[in-house]
């Protein structure tokens, strides 16, 4: 009698992950949220201290602009090391990549705590912190150019969405933690001045907590992480041209494209929503500080949530349908509430009522990240994949960056509360029209194939 080979079983979303898919997912979520944690030091834990590196005689807007200066060259530095990175990640390995970016941003974050200050190096100190932080930018970018595309190919294929969207959602748990971190401390150490603990060395205990995050996540992936049987099975047909060379030609040029417009969308949510909420509220509409903060950080809680449940979608009903009605539901019903949020702040006594709506739309407009990070890795083959993943995730954001001209140029028609709103219904079409012009992804097989 003949016998024939049972069809292989495929998995289901019911059953349980193989342990080396738990590791290399977990690792992927540590590092990205490790990654956010060190991101968001400038804004959240040496705001109160900035003036430790700046002279007391400069204007309040160069002040300011040193200040933001600190941030953006972190958001410089990611597309640089998401270039870098990538093609490392594709030629070398996504472990050792991955390894090698980690160690690089957790020297330059302990070395940012063990800075002087104006008084003791002048524009020197200042010059230093910038530099640490443009190269810590670099790191950065080739953590999660690196580790991300590690673990969705790792991962079995009916459970990559929720994968992806728990990795996603490591950015609002990156935010909290470092505000946990340092509300206490400036409870405890007021900054009230150039002399206090806080600005002396209190900010310091961040960026060593920073740093000390950055070891343990080194020494755990080194010890925990192995390859991607993916990426090893790929390399024996690795071809001589460059992963950037094949990534800007023929279809994956198209996919680089189609997949760009669909980050610039997802990115002006953000700049949109997130970015200058806090200085709009304090600032333009004289909201308590602490209540502002508190407010803030029960947001993020939500965007956790959020990210998880359209990555759920994502994976029932397809990445392709759930971004498209992300999209439009942000250009719509998302540019509606922050509206009507504004409006309540502006009527008074609606505090709480108008950080509701808020967060509702900030749930509407950003966590389908948690769809977009897998849907990204899923868009291109092996053999380009962490190189494609990362230019499209990191040079999107440059465009949106900028949102601050952009809410400045529409002032002059509009009052200012309100100019995120036109970019939050551009972030929606240009969702909508990137995940229109894309494929479903959702059964792709991320293991390399003779076409790929």
């Amino acid at each position: 009698m003949e016998h024939t080979q049972a069809p292989a079983r495929v998995p289901t979303a019911a059953e349980p992950m193989p342990p080396k898919s738990k590791k290399a997912a977990r690792a992927a979520f540590l590092g990205f949220a490790v990654d956010y944690f060190d991101i968001y030091l400038p804004v959240v834990a040496l705001a109160p201290a900035i003036h430790y590196f700046q002279p007391a005689d400069i204007s309040g807007a160069l002040k300011t602009t040193l200040f933001y200066l600190t941030f953006a060259v972190t958001l410089i530095g990611r597309p640089i090391g998401s270039t870098i990175f990538g093609v490392l990640s594709d030629k070398i390995g996504r472990r050792t990549s991955t390894l090698i970016a980690v160690a690089g941003f957790t020297v330059a974050t302990f070395l940012m705590a063990a800075l002087p200050g104006y008084q003791a190096w002048g524009y020197g100190a200042l010059a230093c912190l910038m530099v640490l932080r443009l190269v810590g930018g670099i790191f950065m970018g080739g953590e999660y150019t690196s580790a991300n595309p590690l673990a969705l190919e790792s991962c079995p294929k009916p459970r990559r969405g929720i994968v992806g969207a728990v990795i996603a959602a490591a950015y609002p748990i990156g935010y909290i933690a470092i505000s946990l971190v340092t509300l206490p401390l400036l409870a405890l150490l007021p900054a009230a001045g150039l002399d206090s603990p806080y600005t002396q060395w209190g900010w310091r205990i961040p960026f060593l907590v920073g740093g000390l995050l950055g070891v343990a996540f080194f020494w755990y992936f080194y010890r925990s992480i192995e390859e991607s049987e993916v990426w090893r099975a790929e390399s024996a047909a690795r071809t001589e041209a460059t992963p950037l060379r094949q990534l800007f030609a023929g279809p994956n040029a198209r996919r680089l494209a189609q997949v760009f417009v669909l980050m610039s969308g997802l990115w002006f949510a953000v700049q949109a929503i997130i970015s200058p909420m806090s200085g709009l509220l304090i600032t333009h509409l004289r909201q308590d500080p602490d209540a502002v903060t508190a407010a803030l950080l029960v947001s993020n809680v939500a965007l956790f949530a959020g990210y998880l449940v359209f990555g759920h979608l994502g994976q029932r009903h397809g990445r392709r349908r759930v971004l498209f009605l992300s999209g439009v539901a942000t250009a719509t019903a998302s540019a509606i509430g922050f509206l009507a949020a504004i409006a309540l702040l502006r009527a008074g006594d609606q505090f709480v009522l108008a950080m509701a709506v808020y967060t509702a739309c900030l749930v509407i407009s950003v966590s389908p990240y948690g769809v977009a990070t897998v849907y990204l890795l899923e868009a291109f083959p092996t053999r380009v994949r962490a190189s494609g993943y990362g230019v499209a995730f990191s040079y999107s954001l440059i465009i949106p960056s900028c949102y601050s001209f952009y809410m400045l140029g529409l002032s002059s028609i509009m009052p200012y509360v309100y100019t995120p709103v036109v970019l939050i219904v551009l972030s929606g079409v240009l969702t909508a029209i990137g995940a229109r012009l894309g494929p479903e992804t959702r059964d792709a097989d991320l293991a390399p194939t003779p076409s790929s």
